[in-house]
């Protein structure tokens, strides 16, 4: 295992201390937490599944993978049988451990792209393998052959999201090359210029997830950060080596959290209650960051603006932690995000009202 970066969040602790000077408190727009209430339904089968004095599975409940499934169909045209999918404990600690569930090994390479969660190269160096950044994984050299290559479509921090053509033509590379293609799609159900599309649809893969996985949370999708609840689908084969390995170390769901995952993979209501609550948060912070002098680029889905006025990351956190508002320096994503801020609409109606008003 290799040593670990600094916690990002730990580095902007002054600036959210100087925002929090601000007389009208602190508007927290750094870290995209869910702040509206977790769906009923969700929290009434909580309760429901709550009396679990036995053992959970570690592959789920039948309920829940056949619910899951279900959902992969009805919202993303995605058929997988429902023993191709597997619940994590949070998708957080999936990602982080993935290469080393897949058996990638020092003297690896596991790439990702040039701008990126921070966790992807965190599982490459808890693998003890080589971290690879890239702008676009076939622009490797040929002699160049990862373990595997993480995706983020819709991605985190900026937004942008890949098309079939360019999804079908990565899967084609890396079946060529060997390599294991993972898409992180946290955030599939928020595109606001368009409908984004998984690595597993048909168009992309041509019917096969030979060699491919993706990777869905429900702390956005559902407001259930705090029950840190996800799920892996793809190749079954992986999927069977992943549960192997997880049901030696102990990653196991609780149960209820289960029966909670089960109802929201079931429910479609509250997602699109949701979808209409960060869009007007959107149009709210989007246009006072235009009017302030900002360009957004790319943000084209999930629940950040990405967000530049041509100067240094630092100096615009700065600059607006001193108007009590708190964003990500796009650096903590890669270097390549040196002279961008990446900014969630996922505080309150009020704090983003307050935000677009000290823009003002």
């Amino acid at each position: 295992m290799r040593d670990m970066p600094e916690f990002p969040w730990d580095v902007i602790l002054p600036h959210k201390r100087r925002a929090a000077e601000h007389p009208g408190g602190i508007v927290n727009l750094a870290l995209g937490e869910p702040v509206d209430p977790t769906p009923r339904p969700v929290r009434d089968a909580l309760a429901v599944a709550s009396d679990a004095p036995g053992y959970p599975p570690t592959e789920g409940t039948d309920a829940l993978r056949e619910a899951a499934a279900g959902w992969l169909r009805r919202r993303l045209g995605v058929s997988v049988d429902p023993t191709a999918v597997l619940p994590a404990v949070g998708t957080k600690e999936l990602i982080a451990w993935l290469p080393t569930m897949l058996g990638v090994t020092p003297g690896d390479t596991v790439a990702f792209p040039e701008l990126a969660f921070p966790t992807f190269d965190v599982s490459a160096r808890l693998a003890g393998a080589t971290s690879r950044p890239v702008a676009w994984p076939p622009d490797l050299p040929a002699t160049e052959r990862p373990a595997v290559v993480w995706l983020n479509s819709p991605s985190n921090p900026e937004g942008r999201v890949h098309s079939p053509d360019e999804l079908r033509a990565l899967v084609a590379w890396a079946r060529e090359h060997g390599t294991v293609l993972v898409n992180d799609e946290c955030y599939i159900e928020y595109g606001w210029d368009g409908r984004p599309c998984s690595l597993l649809d048909p168009r992309v893969c041509g019917g096969s997830h030979e060699g491919l996985l993706t990777v869905h949370s429900l702390s956005k999708r559902s407001n259930l950060a705090g029950y840190r609840a996800g799920i892996c689908s793809g190749d079954p084969a992986l999927i069977r080596r992943l549960l192997g390995i997880r049901k030696h170390a102990g990653h196991v769901v609780p149960a209820p959290v289960q029966g909670a995952m089960r109802a929201a993979f079931a429910d479609d209501a509250h997602v699109e209650e949701q979808r209409a609550r960060y869009a007007r948060r959107r149009q709210t912070l989007r246009a006072a960051l235009l009017a302030a002098g900002f360009t957004i680029e790319h943000s084209a889905a999930g629940l950040f603006l990405w967000a530049t006025r041509g100067e240094s990351c630092w100096a615009t956190v700065k600059e607006l932690s001193e108007h009590g508002i708190l964003v990500a320096p796009g650096v903590f994503y890669g270097q390549a995000g040196e002279r961008h801020v990446r900014i969630a609409i996922t505080a309150s109606d009020e704090r983003i009202t307050a935000a677009a008003a000290r823009l003002r």
